[in-house]
């Protein structure tokens, strides 16, 4: 069940990302940043959103060079080629590159770039949480071998599967362009992280 769940959330995952550029133009993620670049300095301050605004738009520039998107610097020049095949060329490369699929794609990117540097500038504060049941997780899970009680296979099974879907619905939250609390992307990896500890308590474990 496990391993079916996580191929499901999987696709899923990346059949909805890839669908958003398509669904969506460029414009559009570019507006959902100013959103969420105003609330984040409502909720947390001016100064660090713009920190984190300066972070995600260093952090982006350093993706485009190694993401597969194309760019119109990148494309090869026609002039060393000929007639009618420079032409066909030419005129691929400009619809490629004026592209608004590659466009929104961009922008999306920029877009979970943002969210990604709230998420890890504000998760080292919440952290204390996840770590703390992963300690009391352990502990359980030995004080049970030691007793010989029987592990639960279910509720491990039940709760991986939960760990798995949240953490695949906190990568689409980072891509799709809503409106959210400020908070609530920060706080997505504490809950994923605290899933899965708990898992480990109901993890079958030898004396």
């Amino acid at each position: 069940m496990i391993r079916a769940i996580s191929i499901g959330a999987l696709l899923s995952l990346l059949v909805l990302v890839l669908y958003l550029p398509s669904a969506h133009p460029p414009q559009r993620f570019l507006a959902q940043l100013q959103s969420d670049h105003s609330a984040v300095a409502h909720f947390w301050g001016a100064a660090a959103a713009d920190a984190m605004l300066d972070a995600a738009l260093s952090q982006h520039t350093d993706i485009q060079h190694i993401a597969p998107i194309p760019n119109a610097d990148d494309a090869p020049s026609p002039h060393r080629v000929d007639g009618a095949v420079a032409q066909e060329m030419s005129s691929v490369s400009a619809r490629l590159f004026a592209s608004s699929y590659f466009r929104s794609l961009d922008a999306m990117l920029l877009l979970a770039t943002y969210r990604s540097a709230l998420t890890l500038n504000w998760f080292p504060w919440l952290a204390l949480f996840p770590i703390t049941v992963t300690v009391d997780s352990i502990v359980r899970r030995r004080v049970k071998a030691l007793e010989f009680v029987h592990h639960d296979p279910e509720m491990f099974a039940v709760l991986v599967c939960g760990a798995i879907a949240t953490a695949c619905a906190t990568v689409l939250l980072l891509v799709l362009p809503v409106s959210m609390h400020a908070a609530l992307l920060p706080s997505a990896p504490v809950l994923v992280l605290t899933l899965s500890a708990r898992a480990i308590a109901s993890y079958h474990a030898r004396p």
